[in-house]
């Protein structure tokens, strides 16, 4: 068999300690807290995950911790009855969080709207009484298609509430999209709004809701929240199916006691995408879940009673669900959210929303990092951002130039950055720095979160220093399956190794034990004999200061087994031109080897990204090589994937 390690090519050596201050006041203090408690958490699950379980509200205690007799399909405190909104929210109202902000948002048009918790919990049991109405019971299946407004929160603490299974879907995905998702699920209720603002225009989504249902027979009710008395799009309102929010909840009473959900009930479907192009229902359950983003919340993001926590995700992506709803109203915070995008109307939108909400923790993508570092450092630098306390990065691993940015520009070397890794499938935080005790290196998401047992091996199950990423242990916050399908979840997470969950990564560990995260190992190159993960290489691109994004995909070579062609996004007002390929290719080979030379540079204003910011490899690699391009309804933006085409053709 092939050689399977990785040959790895950066070497970061920087170190940011975190401050002495801001380490005394942490709820973790010092690397030696977190040694014990990451032993006890490994050694002694049942009674590590006990303890922070018992932090919250349950109504009958479970049986068991954690029963592994039919892995993979683990159940984490068996037989034990909860519900999820109950802890986001009544569990807060006999103290004097009940009188503070929950959520601050902030529409893109400038409209503020804040919600204490006990005004969360008003409206989320008028919603739950609402769902009620239609006859919506635990167990049904509910497709949510909303803009970043506070009813996306509402709702889906309201389908918790009574036991009925959220399956959100980004209000930006197709028609096509919405139909796939609805039907796998069955889906027999789907929560629109009339419209949502994104840059300035209000997008009609209850139009593309209602050319979605044409093939969907399982949706008997449609329920509209008015997002603008001032925009009147040309509905087709379906008598008996669609009801308006605000006339269906006139007369609903705001008292809905929280149904006794058992830990292992489903909580909610999140669909993610497939290589077979099918899309995955991921399902998470209620119990291991709440724990699992409680605590990570808590511990990452060393929430104080006093910060204002803003997470820049979309409810419509797991991070939204997992850091702006679940886990920080878990833990009492206040929650910024903004319903648009972050350069609307200028490229100082969110440093404006920073200073004027007094933002104290910021957690965002890479992609949105070096967006802001492409449209140059005056946009931060009108603002204040001495509120801010702590920064966080989530998504993709993040190349070590943008973080040193992100700290000295943003953070103002004062603010540690927490740069996690984690997926739609682990539901929550993997590996990552605790802000108070860990010594970050830029680009490493450094050791993992307490009960997560990591790794790196070889396809032969044989520990290495660059290979494969794989997860030894259950932990509580783990998907439990794909909907509908048992054997694909089996396939596709613990066929390489059976007893270990395999994400799917790449990654290298340091003589400190820090891990790196080398990108998805579908997105490993080989060169000569040289196996490279191309986010490494990509980083490479963007420590060259004319650039601000790049994605190197492999191409079939005739000596070299795959060529490179490197696609690079330049920062604003510089000019892609010969004599610069040229000093990239230079810098390439003077940084790595001459091995790693692209066979191209590509040019472009921008790269194909999916909405939540994910560069589309997978496609670049059908323009480099030819082919019939593969599916494009997750693309934020289909034409720049034209005009890359387009100009890689022309210059062939």
């Amino acid at each position: 068999m092939e050689n399977q390690d990785l040959n790895t090519i950066l070497e970061e050596n920087r170190t940011f300690p975190p401050s002495q201050e801001f380490s005394q006041k942490a709820h973790i203090s010092s690397l030696e807290q977190y040694q014990t408690m990451y032993k006890e958490s490994t050694e002694n699950p049942e009674k590590f995950w006990s303890q922070v379980a018992e932090e919250l509200h349950w109504f009958k205690k479970w049986d068991k911790v954690v029963n592994s007799e039919n892995a993979p399909f683990f159940k984490w405190f068996e037989n034990g009855k909860t519900n999820i909104s109950y802890n986001c929210l009544d569990r807060h109202l006999d103290s004097a969080t009940k009188n503070k902000a929950a959520i601050i948002w902030e529409g893109e048009p400038g409209e503020e709207r804040v919600l204490t918790y006990q005004g969360l919990a008003r409206e989320v049991q008028r919603f739950s009484n609402s769902l009620k109405k239609l006859g919506i019971k635990k167990g049904d299946r509910i497709a949510i298609y909303l803009p970043m407004i506070p009813e996306l929160a509402i709702s889906v603490l309201a389908c918790a509430r009574i036991g009925a299974i959220h399956s959100v879907i980004f209000a930006g995905f197709s028609a096509d999209s919405i139909r796939d998702r609805v039907l796998d699920c069955e889906a027999n209720l789907v929560i629109t709004a009339d419209g949502g603002w994104r840059r300035g225009k209000m997008l009609a989504l209850k139009n593309i809701v209602d050319q979605a249902l044409e093939e969907c027979p399982c949706v008997k009710d449609v329920l509209v929240v008015r997002r603008s008395e001032h925009h009147n799009f040309p509905h087709s309102f379906q008598e008996g199916r669609d009801h308006w929010y605000h006339d269906l909840s006139q007369d609903v009473s705001d008292k809905c006691p929280a149904e006794e959900m058992d830990s292992e009930d489903m909580l909610f479907l999140l669909y993610t995408s497939g290589t077979t192009g099918k899309p995955k229902g991921i399902i998470h359950t209620t119990g291991g879940y709440m724990v699992y983003t409680y605590l990570t919340s808590k511990y990452v993001f060393d929430l104080k009673p006093t910060d204002i926590y803003w997470c820049t995700a979309d409810i419509g992506w797991v991070t939204g669900h997992s850091y702006i709803v679940y886990g920080p109203l878990a833990n009492g915070a206040t929650c910024v959210m903004y319903e648009g995008t972050p350069n609307w109307p200028d490229e100082g939108r969110f440093w404006n929303i920073v200073q004027r909400h007094q933002v104290s923790i910021f957690y965002t993508a890479p992609t949105a990092i070096r967006a802001f570092m492409k449209w140059g450092d005056k946009w931060p630098e009108k603002y204040d951002l001495s509120s801010l306390r702590l920064l966080g990065t989530v998504g993709e691993p993040i190349n070590p130039e943008a973080w040193i940015w992100y700290n000295k520009v943003i953070g103002q070397e004062r603010c540690p950055i927490v740069d996690t890794w984690w997926q739609t499938e682990t539901g929550g935080m993997m590996i990552t720095p605790l802000p108070g005790c860990t010594v970050t290196k830029p680009g490493s998401a450094s050791l993992p979160f307490f009960g997560v047992d990591a790794d790196v091996l070889t396809e032969n199950k044989e520990p290495t220093n660059a290979g494969l990423l794989a997860i030894k242990k259950p932990w509580p916050g783990m998907l439990r399956g794909i909907y509908g399908d048992p054997e694909r979840y089996k396939n596709t997470y613990w066929s390489k190794w059976p007893e270990y969950y395999f994400p799917g990564d790449g990654a290298k560990r340091d003589k400190d034990g820090y891990f790196w995260i080398l990108g998805r190992v579908d997105d490993v190159v080989n060169v000569s004999g040289h196996r490279i993960g191309t986010a490494e290489l990509e980083s490479v691109f963007v420590e060259h200061s004319s650039v601000a994004e790049s994605a190197v995909v492999g191409i079939k070579h005739e000596i070299k087994g795959q060529g490179l062609i490197a696609f690079v996004s330049l920062k604003r007002g510089i000019e892609g031109t010969k004599d610069l390929e040229q000093e990239l290719t230079k810098w390439v080979a003077n940084k790595i080897g001459k091995f790693v030379v692209p066979e191209r540079i590509v040019f472009s204003a921008d790269l194909p990204k999916t909405r939540s910011g994910k560069i589309m490899r997978r496609l670049l690699r059908d323009i480099a090589e030819g082919s019939t391009l593969g599916s494009v309804t997750t693309l934020a933006d289909p034409s720049v994937l034209d005009d890359l085409k387009k100009k890689y053709e022309d210059e062939d």
